[in-house]
This record gives structure tokens, sequence and C-alpha cells, in this order.
């Protein structure tokens, strides 16, 4: 295996309205290395889909009958079932946006863009990065802009402060290694030690912080 971009993505869809799948699943067809395996039309089907299959990425729907898709989110969180979950919606809510990335929620769509933005964020997210629409990142920084935490930042190392820019930019651990000529297992090291300075705790809390703090960051 030459390398993870030469690695097929598998996606399930899943959405209640028949007219948007169609959208998603035709955005995919041209895309190499990323195959949609599944449809579901709501929540409960989600779930059953997602064990049956076990996708690489599931592209959730938040508004669905049944269950909503932070509803799914939680049941593959208690299960211990590890999927890339894309959120499509149309809420841009910096308190749904911060819900679904503290249960673990790698990526997350504006329905309005999201046939020009679907495969990119597959491919990061399948990658073990992020993708968060123009939308959803400007209502994250604007959540996090009325805190001073400039104070925060400037404890941080020039290297350190490197590092929280390229995760404010959805690069994966992996790439930002590639991008400071440094191993896996430092870039993770230096992930854990920013986290215990900024006094971080969550799977997305770094991620989160970073993009709160975009306009400081530069």
């Amino acid at each position: 295996m030459s390398g993870a971009q030469d690695q097929i993505a598998t996606v399930l869809i899943a959405d209640d309205h028949p007219l948007m799948r169609q959208g998603i699943r035709m955005s995919l067809m041209g895309e190499a290395n990323i195959t949609v395996v599944g449809e579901a039309a709501d929540g409960e089907e989600a779930l059953q889909c997602i064990k049956f299959i076990k996708p690489d990425v599931v592209i959730l729907d938040l508004d669905m009958p049944k269950h909503d898709g932070l509803s799914v989110v939680r049941e593959l969180n208690r299960i211990g079932l590890k999927t890339g979950i894309i959120i499509l919606t149309l809420h841009t809510g910096i308190d749904l946006i911060s819900e679904a990335m503290d249960l673990g929620v790698r990526g997350y769509i504006i329905k309005t863009s999201a046939a020009v933005e679907v495969a990119e964020a597959v491919r990061r997210v399948a990658g073990g990065g992020s993708y968060l629409s123009e939308a959803a990142r400007d209502a994250m920084h604007r959540g996090g802009s009325d805190r001073d935490l400039s104070p925060a930042l400037k404890t941080l190392t020039p290297l350190e402060l490197t590092l929280v820019r390229k995760i404010a930019q959805g690069l994966t651990s992996r790439e930002i290694a590639a991008s400071l000529e440094l191993s896996g297992r430092t870039i993770e090291n230096y992930r854990t030690g920013i986290c215990a300075k900024l006094q971080l705790i969550g799977p997305n809390a770094l991620l989160r912080y970073a993009l709160s703090q975009r306009g400081l960051l530069g």
C-alpha cells in the first residue's frame, strides 16, 4: 500500500431528504478513492447501516426522524464504533457546533455549500483530519472572539504556535509532521503539551481552540 491517498474511503449518507442524498451521492461519484456504500433515511436506519457496513465516513444530517444526528453520534460513541462523522446541516449556531465537536465529530458542512465541499471533507476526515465549512469556522471564531486569550497564546513556543495555526487549517498530524519535517509521534507529543498548557480537555478541544483564535494567530 503506497499511502493514505491510495486507500478507498467508504461513505454512508444519512439524510431524510431523498434529493439531498442523491445530490451528495452524485457529487462523490466522480471522485477518486471515494465510494458510497450505503444510504439511510432516518436515524434508526443510519445506526443499523453503520453497525453493519462500518463505513470509514458517515455524512449525517442533524434533523432526522427517529434519532437526530447527534443522538446517532452518542450511540456510536457508546458502543465504541470509530467512524469519521461529517455533520450536514443548515444550522450554524456556535452551541450546536461545539456540542458536535465535543462528541468527536470531525466534519461540519452547511447544506448550502455541501456539493462543492463534501469530497474534500470526506478526504480530510477519512485521513484523520477535520473539515469545517467556512460558515462553521466563522461561527467558531465569533464564539471565541470576545474572550481575551492572548496571554494563553503567549505561553506557547513559536513551534507550538505554528502547530496551532496548522490545526486551525484542518491539517492532520501526518500532514503537519510532513510540513515541519518531524515525526508523527513528535507532533502528537506537542499536541499533548499544548493541551496541558492551555488546560484543554476533550477529543476536539485543541481544534476548537485553534478555530476560535484564528484572528489572533494570523
